[in-house]
């Protein structure tokens, strides 16, 4: 009976276990409802306690707020990672995601890809731009707005197409990142912090089936008052593809 183990203990092991199978981490919620429904009499309170007190063990760590991972967690992260091959071209989500934002999102009443080096210049060109203009029904008619997207199929410098959305802002009243739903939990939950602070729109999906890419808002974008100067300069640009 003296080596017979605690209930704390047995969920401390337990937890162990669900983090070795998750090597990305497990949210705080997530593990509550994983050790109450293989602990179902024990105490709701005794369930927070111990789940609460998992980042003083030794082999668990906590990369951001809220997240539980195995300490030895990186080598599984990183075999988990290998698997690219299986991954599709950035331009292949274009049309999707163009569709997806004027049809779902309603963010646009028009969204073309673009991509490449439309734009011309150092600051890049948005992968998916947009506009979003009144209707002829609609009683009250509002300014015409710019909408800008960066698609990243990569979760690799995930803060550099950030800072890509961010120059987008300079002519768009909108501008989004659309980032792979494979993303670390740490890295999305920075980039969920950044685009509150910054206005921009954080969009998942999935980076393995562009034929149904499941598109899924996290944070929608700020409105921002552009520098009109710049945002006519390149809405001449693609004029014809925006503007019939």
């Amino acid at each position: 009976m003296a080596n017979q183990k605690t209930i704390k203990e047995r969920i401390a092991d337990y937890c162990l276990k669900e983090l070795a199978k998750n090597p990305e981490g497990l949210r705080f919620s997530e593990l509550k409802r994983l050790v109450a429904k293989r602990f179902p009499n024990v105490a709701k309170g005794t369930i927070h306690g111990s789940v609460y007190n998992l980042s003083s063990h030794e082999l668990i760590i906590k990369p951001s707020r809220g997240l539980f991972q195995l300490s030895t967690a990186p080598k599984a992260i990183t075999k988990k990672k290998s698997a690219k091959g299986t991954r599709h071209t950035e331009q292949s989500f274009y049309q999707p995601f163009a569709e997806w934002i004027t049809d779902e999102l309603e963010e646009c009443t028009k969204a073309v890809p673009l991509g490449g080096k439309k734009f011309k210049d150092k600051w890049g060109t948005p992968d998916v731009i947009g506009v979003k203009a009144p209707k002829k029904s609609d009683i009250l008619v509002f300014p015409i707005e710019v909408v800008s997207a960066e698609i990243k199929v990569d979760s690799n410098n995930l803060i550099t197409a950030f800072g890509q959305a961010c120059s987008y802002r300079l002519f768009s009243h909108k501008s989004y990142i659309v980032v792979p739903e494979q993303s670390s939990k740490d890295d999305l939950d920075r980039l969920d912090g950044l685009s509150v602070l910054f206005g921009i729109g954080l969009i998942l999906f999935d980076n393995t089936n562009p034929k149904d890419p499941n598109f899924q808002i996290r944070c929608r974008a700020a409105r921002n008052d552009p520098d009109m100067y710049y945002t006519n300069k390149y809405m001449k640009l693609v004029e014809d593809d925006l503007f019939e």
